[in-house]
C-alpha cells in the first residue's frame, strides 16, 4: 500500500506546457505514473506527446477523470490553479510552486476547508511525494530508492532525497515532502496518522528544521497516537538565531524554533533524533533490525 497516491491514481499537470512542466511530466512518465491530462489556459486541444492538453481542471476531470494534480504555475497564478483545482473535484493536489505569497496560500488552503475538506493540499514550496514502483507526483528522482516498507515525511526536499537514498536498500512506502513555507496543506501530523494506519509501513522518519512548532506538535501528537517506531531529523543545528535559513518558514527567534528544542520535544516521547541525516538513516537502519 501506499499513501496518497498509487498506482491507480490519474494525474493532471497544471502548467503542462511550461519548460519546467514539459519536462517533469515526462520523468513522472518514464518513472510510471498515470498522468492522463495536461491543464494550460488557451492551449485546449494541444498535446504534450501523447497527453492531451485541456482549457480548464474541469473539462480535464470530466475527460479523463484524473483525481490527482500537480501545479507547475508561477507565483501569481497558483492561488487561482489551486482554487480551479479544487472547483474540480480533485482529492489530491501536489503544488511545486516556490515563492507563493502567504496569503494567497492562506486563501487556498481556507478554500480547501470551506468547501469540505474534498482535496488534501501537499505544499507549496515542496518536491511532491512518490510512492516508490507505483507513482510520482512532483520532481523526486525516481530511481535512488526502491518500494519498501519505511514512510517518510520531510520539510527539505534534499533531505528526502538524502534518506530515500541512504535507505534504498530497505526502501519506502510513500516518501512526502510537505515543504517549508510557514502555511502547509498537509502536515507532519497528518501524514505520521497516515502512515500509522498504513498496514505496510512498519517505521517512519520525520525530517523537520528550525522554526515554528510544527515539531512540537508533532511529538505531542506521536506521544497520544503514533504506536510505530520513528525516527527523526532537525535540520539547522548550527543555525544563528534570526536567520532565514533557506524556507520561509524556518526561522528561529530566541530559544523558540530552536533545533535542540524540538530535539528535546521528540526525544521526549521517544522519537531517536540524529544530529545528521547519515546518522538519522543509521538509527532508522537499527530500528528496522532490530523488530
Amino acid at each position: 500500500m501506499a499513501i496518497f497516491l498509487t498506482e491507480k491514481s490519474r494525474v493532471l499537470v497544471q502548467g503542462i506546457t511550461g519548460t519546467e512542466g514539459t519536462k517533469h511530466t515526462r520523468r513522472m512518465v518514464a518513472a510510471g505514473t498515470n498522468i492522463v491530462a495536461g491543464v494550460t489556459p488557451g492551449k485546449g486541444g494541444q498535446h504534450v506527446d501523447a497527453i492531451p492538453v485541456f482549457d480548464s481542471c474541469a473539462e480535464a476531470v470530466r475527460a479523463t477523470g484524473a483525481d490527482v494534480s500537480v501545479v507547475f504555475v508561477p507565483p501569481r497564478f497558483a492561488k487561482a490553479a489551486v482554487i480551479e483545482a479544487i472547483d474540480a473535484g480533485l482529492g489530491l493536489v501536489v503544488v511545486l510552486t516556490e515563492g507563493i505569497p502567504v496569503h494567497d496560500t492562506a486563501t487556498f488552503w481556507a478554500y480547501a476547508r470551506a468547501t469540505g475538506n474534498r482535496t488534501r493540499i501537499i505544499g507549496p514550496n515542496c518536491p511532491g511525494l512518490i510512492s516508490p514502483g507505483q507513482s510520482n507526483a512532483g520532481i523526486i528522482p525516481a530511481d535512488i530508492t526502491k518500494r519498501g516498507r519505511i514512510g517518510l515525511v520531510s520539510k527539505s526536499g534534499t533531505l528526502t532525497y538524502q534518506l530515500m537514498y541512504e535507505l534504498r536498500d530497505f526502501g519506502f512506502s510513500t516518501c512526502v515532502g510537505i515543504g517549508g513555507d510557514p502555511i502547509v496543506g498537509t502536515t507532519h501530523i497528518d501524514c505520521l496518522q497516515a502512515f500509522e494506519d498504513d498496514p505496510e509501513t512498519d517505521a517512519i522518519v520525520m525530517i523537520g528544521e528550525i522554526g515554528g512548532d510544527a515539531e512540537e506538535r508533532a511529538a505531542a501528537y506521536i506521544r497520544e497516537h503514533i504506536r510505530k517506531p520513528v525516527v527523526g531529523y532537525i535540520a539547522g543545528f548550527t543555525a544563528p538565531p534570526g536567520k532565514t535559513m533557506g524556507h520561509a518558514g524556518a526561522i528561529i527567534s530566541g530559544s523558540s524554533g530552536t533545533a535542540l528544542a524540538k530535539q528535546e520535544a521528540l526525544e521526549a516521547v521517544g522519537v531517536r533524533v540524529g544530529r545528521t541525516p547519515s546518522e538519522t538513516a543509521a538509527l532508522m537502519r537499527e530500528t528496522l533490525l532490530a523488530r
